[in-house]
């Protein structure tokens, strides 16, 4: 057996400033508190009461004498206090809470801030108390909703979003993803620890390679508890404040070969992390000392290929049934594969996967020696190698196809390299209030934007964020080809009172009221509705304002044409009058023909007020007195008429 440290263990930045201050502080005060324990490590905690740091829960139980903050940090009413009661105040808050305090605290008062993390723990108290504005502390993604949907925030308020320095990275990247979409007026800081991060990435490469997992940490550690809950989805794991605690029969069960490992959270000393080494390192030598005979006996039977948990093999398929595959692995055990260990497929059938003669990479999930056989599993092999994969098209920007195979709770499933990738409900490009088993079966293209090993692995995808590349290409070429007199058919997307917005592909362009008809028109409704197919025709653009005037109108359809080809000046027609203005009528001669009937052409005799006169609706005789090609307007007149009887 052998014993690796993870890279990450131990004391953080932060916690060994926190602790080089307070035995400054007691090497020069001689006796100095801390507000709360200075760590949450007991170890950590005993070793500074020895050299004279004694913790407090008030600044009053340290009146008088100099006061220690914690690496946590505190509210801002409790640090004034402390400075108005105490004979010194020495500030130990780690400088990546204290910056998540200068946000709080240059928050406008009207603004709402949002705290993700346990409500519970100090270094949450703490950001909450130094907040200007409301303070929210929210465990998950459920608990912010609530605040929108109870009203406690609206779409309209100044909003922010910190958190935890200690809280898990990646369950952040999705919930800041999906609240930067939902609610736009929410602005997120990144305030999680990069050496946080770091001790969980080093914890779990290590754990993926070892059978054991020794996690050495404070009992009431935020962060120690993380990581154990990290090592515990890869191997067996144990949770220890000192080297006392190590259940030494855990080493029974372990192979010669097997790699123990140990990390440690932010609070733990070096020293407790030397002495759970040397412990383990003891036992390891006295544990092969009795083991040794039996391995070699083992060794001398070159025909013995034992199996254990998470050996990697080559399987050769024997048999296949609708449930699982009947492998042969080299050893005593019979192998088999159940059809959900076979691919992440939950439609896929077994035979379509596997056939008898197939040599197969798995992995050993279960021995049962009881009954000779041992549990494998396809599916987790082929995880691994896509998530390789699926991390280099995430890195690369790549934008991929696959087949939405399952819609589950908050989202859609896809499996592309035989691995199964997540797109939430707001990345699926479903409209809000959309059905997403309307999805089930599409081929969708889709980007990858997050890729973690934690729990088996986790994969998320965006089919919006393909779709909005694909939509800024297409409006880039857009611009570059658009041309005056260009044509398209469209779908109309929305109705305002000035005219109709029509989806022309990369863009939704302008009919105003004037351009849907040569007809008359009261308001675009009555001429179209939403979804409506129709032809326009590109006005105008702008490139740099992203506008498209466009016009519904035929120019094979104008009626003014046909107008000019059938009537003169001097003819008599009838017309009936469509509007009436304090300056004169508008009379229709033709549908989309208007001629105006001057205030002063009405009668002979003076006209105050025309609608004692004349009524919208009303066919009137009238005479064409003037015809303006070159602005396409029509003089009429009924005076004229009159004039022409008095003469005759």
């Amino acid at each position: 057996m052998t014993i690796e440290i993870a890279e990450n263990a131990g004391f953080c930045f932060g916690v060994k400033r926190a602790i080089e201050l307070a035995e400054n502080a007691a090497a020069q005060y001689g006796i100095v508190f801390s507000l709360g324990e200075l760590i949450h490590n007991e170890t950590a905690v005993a070793d500074l009461k020895k050299v004279g740091v004694t913790a407090v829960e008030t600044p009053e139980q340290a009146a008088g004498k100099p006061l220690v903050i914690r690496s946590h940090g505190v509210p801002r009413d409790v640090i004034e206090r402390a400075r108005e009661l105490c004979s010194a105040v020495i500030d130990a808050t780690c400088p990546f809470v204290k910056k998540i305090h200068d946000i709080a605290r240059g928050l406008p008062e009207s603004a709402k801030l949002i705290v993700l993390g346990d409500k519970h723990h100090p270094e949450v108290v703490g950001i909450m108390g130094n907040a200007s504005c409301r303070a929210f502390a929210c465990k998950d993604l459920k608990e912010i909703e609530m605040l929108f949907q109870n009203g406690d925030i609206a779409l309209s308020d100044n909003a922010v979003l910190a958190a935890q320095t200690t809280f898990d990275r990646s369950r952040f990247l999705e919930f800041s993803g999906i609240i930067s979409e939902k609610y736009r007026c929410v602005k997120i800081y990144d305030t999680i620890c990069n050496a946080t991060a770091e001790r969980q990435k080093s914890a779990r490469e290590l754990a993926k390679r070892a059978a054991l997992m020794i996690v050495v940490g404070g009992r009431n550690s935020s962060n120690s508890r993380k990581l154990a809950d990290i090592c515990e989805e890869y191997c067996k794991t144990v949770f220890v404040t000192t080297a006392d605690e190590i259940p030494l029969r855990i080493l029974r069960d372990l192979r010669s070969d097997s790699i123990i490992g140990i990390t440690a959270g932010a609070s733990s000393p070096a020293h407790t992390i030397k002495e759970v080494h040397q412990k383990m390192n003891k036992e390891i030598i006295t544990n092969n000392e009795n083991e040794e005979d039996f391995a070699s006996l083992l060794e001398q039977d070159q025909s013995f290929n034992r199996l254990y948990t998470g050996k990697r093999v080559k399987a050769t398929v024997i048999s296949v049934s609708k449930k699982e595959a009947v492998v042969e692995v080299g050893a005593k055990q019979t192998g088999y594969i159940t059809r959900e260990e076979l691919s992440n497929d939950p439609n896929a059938e077994v035979e379509n996967i596997v056939k008898p003669g197939d040599v197969i990479d798995a992995v050993v999930i279960k021995v049962d020696d009881s009954v000779g056989t041992a549990a494998l599993s396809k599916k987790r092999v082929d995880v691994a190698l896509g998530l390789e994969k699926l991390e280099a098209v995430k890195e690369s920007g790549e934008t991929i196809e696959g087949t939405i195979s399952q819609v589950v709770k908050g989202g859609v499933i896809v499996i592309y390299e035989n691995t199964r990738v997540f797109i939430p409900a707001s990345h699926t490009g479903i409209p809000r209030g959309g059905k997403l088993e309307d999805l089930k079966g599409r081929s969708v293209k889709f980007k990858i934007i997050e890729v973690s090993n934690e729990r088996g692995g986790r994969v998320v995808g965006s089919v919006r964020q393909a779709m909005r590349e694909l939509r800024d290409a297409a409006r880039a070429q857009f611009w570059e080809t658009i041309e005056v007199g260009q044509k398209f058919e469209g779908e109309v997307r929305s109705i305002e009172n000035y005219g109709v917005f029509v989806d022309i592909g990369p863009i939704d362009g302008l009919v105003h009221t004037a351009d849907l008809t040569w007809n008359r028109v009261g308001h675009p409704k009555d001429i179209v509705k939403i979804g409506d197919k129709i032809n326009v025709v590109v006005k105008s653009f702008d490139p740099e304002k992203k506008r498209v005037s466009l016009s519904a109108k035929d120019p094979s359809d104008n009626p003014w044409i046909r107008f000019v080809a059938d009537y003169k000046v001097g003819d008599v027609i009838k017309a009936t009058v469509v509007s009436i203005t304090e300056f004169g009528a508008f009379a229709q001669i033709i549908p989309g023909v208007d001629g105006l009937i001057h205030i002063s052409q009405i009668s002979v005799e003076r006209v105050a007020d025309i609608n004692t006169v004349l009524k919208v609706g009303q066919e009137v005789d009238v005479k064409i007195i003037d015809i303006d090609e070159e602005k396409s307007r029509v003089s009429l007149s009924i005076r004229a008429l009159s004039e022409t009887t008095e003469e005759e």
